[in-house]
């Protein structure tokens, strides 16, 4: 009987030693499980800035190509035929003068989508460059291109607020025209 005992007693051990093997088994599968979901975080993280700069680089890239098309059209009257496409005839000068507005505002716009521009500076910007009456002609001979934008679009979103800008620029006393409007978007 004697050994029988000693059996039952060598088995508890056996199933407290197993238990404490699973324990141990289990904390260790919990703490890789934890140091995973880290890295897995951590990962995630660094996709979404390589998508981010690589984002900017796409824009960066965009905003070259788009000046040196509009320097070649600006500089021959025959390629920049190629882009009148103003809702009024422009002359050979009036449509290089259309051209250089569009490529600044393009700049302050690229500025703004990569976030070299809080909007407040990017309304005082266009707010200061309204002040030009060939780029307020050229703001007006656009309407219709600006008018195909998705409505959604950063873009035409910001044209809507250039738009608002210009009324009431159109309302307040000129003497002031720094301090005309909000930076607002509907």
């Amino acid at each position: 009987m004697a050994t029988r005992r000693n059996g039952i007693r060598g088995l508890g051990t056996a199933v407290a030693a197993g238990l404490g093997l699973m324990t141990g088994a289990l904390a260790g599968v919990a703490a890789q499980r934890r140091t995973l979901d880290s890295l897995r975080i951590r990962l995630e993280h660094m996709e979404e800035q390589v998508a981010h700069t690589h984002r900017h680089s796409n824009l960066a890239n965009q905003q070259h190509l788009h000046w040196e098309l509009l320097s070649k059209a600006i500089d021959s009257p025959e390629l920049a035929e190629v882009l009148d496409i103003f809702e009024v005839p422009a002359s050979p000068q009036k449509r290089r003068q259309y051209l250089f507005a569009n490529a600044l505002y393009t700049n302050l716009l690229f500025y703004y989508r990569i976030g070299n521009l809080s909007r407040d500076e990017f309304f005082g910007r266009v707010r200061g460059l309204l002040q030009n009456p060939v780029v307020k002609e050229y703001w007006f001979a656009t309407q219709g291109q600006r008018a195909t934008l998705p409505e959604d679009s950063d873009e035409a979103e910001l044209g809507r607020m250039v738009d608002d800008l210009l009324r009431q620029l159109d309302d307040a006393d000129g003497e002031e025209w720094w301090v005309v409007g909000e930076p607002t978007i509907d």
